[in-house]
């Protein structure tokens, strides 16, 4: 009976780890030295439908996709004190790209060093009016800044809204900022998880969410692995998630959220999870195999026989 239950889990593991969805994208991060990987994501068969990369124009590794193929979402990262994103944003337009979404500000409510873009929100709103407003009147389908999730995430946004509308109020004609998806961050364990998108729900009502960063950053690998599987299954049921993007598209050598929390592994072969996420079946590669590890025990075995051989001489 009770091999018989494990067994049973096992086949729901994998029978949920093989879902496919059309929710999910890519955030890009390019790896300069190994370029090749950046074909993974694109390859025949994947889940993959949308990325985005920090930035306001499309990632030359992509270049030979088109935009209904691999959608592609530009970002306002952080502050300017121009509109070179509305600029930047329309001259892909006028280029023939379709571009029906956007999104705002990294982590505005984190420190840089963190990788947060640290703005304060009457400077972040004037941006906004700037350069964001005028491509939501083109119909263009904007997101709300993605701040970290921490508990100073939802106040900045209510402060960020409030110094947008009073900008947008003259002559006693109150107005409000609108917005059309709200963007969340989230780095933790699912229940954390659940939690914190319950609370963006009860700040921002009536809006769809979309989960643009999300890990469970320096786990075991089975941890990591039943965060995936259960959090991708609950985006995937939730009608108010339109879309999502797991942080992990890099090797783990190369990772800041932990070494099992990769898509690929240090060859370059996709992880479970990478493999996943892209819409296909276990690989059974582990995150911290390939050339990076060989190559370290090498030079650990390189090592003993010449302390050996010392030793004998």
């Amino acid at each position: 009976m009770h091999s018989s239950l494990i067994v049973a889990a096992a086949v729901l593991s994998v029978a949920r780890a093989q879902t496919r969805s059309d929710k999910r994208g890519l955030v890009f991060v390019p790896n300069k030295d190994s370029p090749e990987d950046n074909k993974i994501w694109v390859q025949d068969g994947s889940d993959l439908t949308w990325y985005y990369n920090y930035g306001t124009t499309p990632a030359p590794a992509f270049a030979d996709q088109s935009q209904s193929d691999f959608e592609f979402v530009p970002m306002l990262w952080g502050s300017i004190e121009d509109t070179s994103f509305l600029d930047s944003v329309n001259t892909l337009i006028d280029g023939g790209r379709n571009i029906s979404h956007v999104l705002t500000f990294n982590e505005p409510d984190g420190p840089s060093q963190y990788g947060g873009s640290d703005i304060d929100p009457s400077k972040a709103a004037q941006v906004w009016v700037d350069n964001i407003i005028p491509l939501s009147e083109k119909g263009i389908k904007v997101g709300l800044p993605a701040c970290t999730g921490a508990t100073t995430g939802i106040p900045w946004l209510q402060e960020f809204l409030g110094q947008c509308s009073q900008l947008i109020s003259t002559d006693g004609n109150d107005k409000n900022c609108s917005y059309d998806f709200v963007t969340i961050h989230w780095y933790g364990n699912f229940e954390g998880l659940a939690s914190h998108l319950g609370e963006y729900s009860a700040a921002f009502p009536n809006k769809t969410q979309w989960i643009t960063e999300y890990n469970f950053d320096n786990q075991d690998l089975e941890t990591t692995q039943d965060f995936y599987n259960t959090s991708s299954e609950y985006f995937d049921r939730l009608d108010s998630v339109s879309r999502y993007s797991y942080f992990g598209s890099f090797r783990s050598d190369d990772s800041n959220v932990g070494v099992n929390a990769v898509m690929l592994n240090n060859d370059g072969e996709l992880t479970d999870i990478g493999s996943w996420y892209l819409g296909g079946t276990a690989t059974g590669v582990q995150p911290q195999s390939g050339l990076a590890g060989r190559n370290q025990v090498g030079a650990l075995l390189a090592i003993t026989l010449a302390l050996v051989g010392g030793l004998l001489v």
